[in-house]
């Protein structure tokens, strides 16, 4: 979701990836709510950090404390800066698929006013 959300903001020439620390499916909320604005997520599925091709990053943005530790430990030995962006996880919502949805629609509005604040110099 994050990655769409900074694709749609930042110029095409900002390379930007996103990538998990576990292994994971699909979710079809995160579908939902990026429709709901437009994007698509395509044929794409979830990918491991370490399957990115490429290693190098300027900055890496997490949203989990586990994600955070990685990122450290990962960049340890380099200038890579790391910035955490506390985020509830949606996908332990519950209750009605209308409130499960608003908790997802909440992550991606948190996620695109961060990402518009903390960008806002590079658009």
């Amino acid at each position: 979701m994050a990655e769409l959300l900074a694709r749609r903001l930042l110029p095409p020439t900002v390379f930007i990836a996103s990538a998990g620390v576990r292994a994971g499916q699909r979710d079809p909320f995160v579908d939902a709510v990026l429709a709901e604005k437009n994007l698509s997520l395509g044929e794409r599925e979830p990918q491991l950090l370490d399957h990115l091709d490429d290693a190098y990053f300027d900055l890496i943005v997490t949203f989990a404390p586990e994600a955070h530790h990685v990122a450290l430990e990962l960049t340890r030995a380099s200038s890579v800066e790391v910035e955490y962006w506390a985020t509830p996880d949606p996908s332990a919502a519950a209750g009605t698929r209308d409130q499960i949805l608003a908790g997802y629609r909440e992550v991606r509005d948190r996620i695109e006013a961060r990402l518009a604040q903390r960008f806002a110099a590079v658009q």
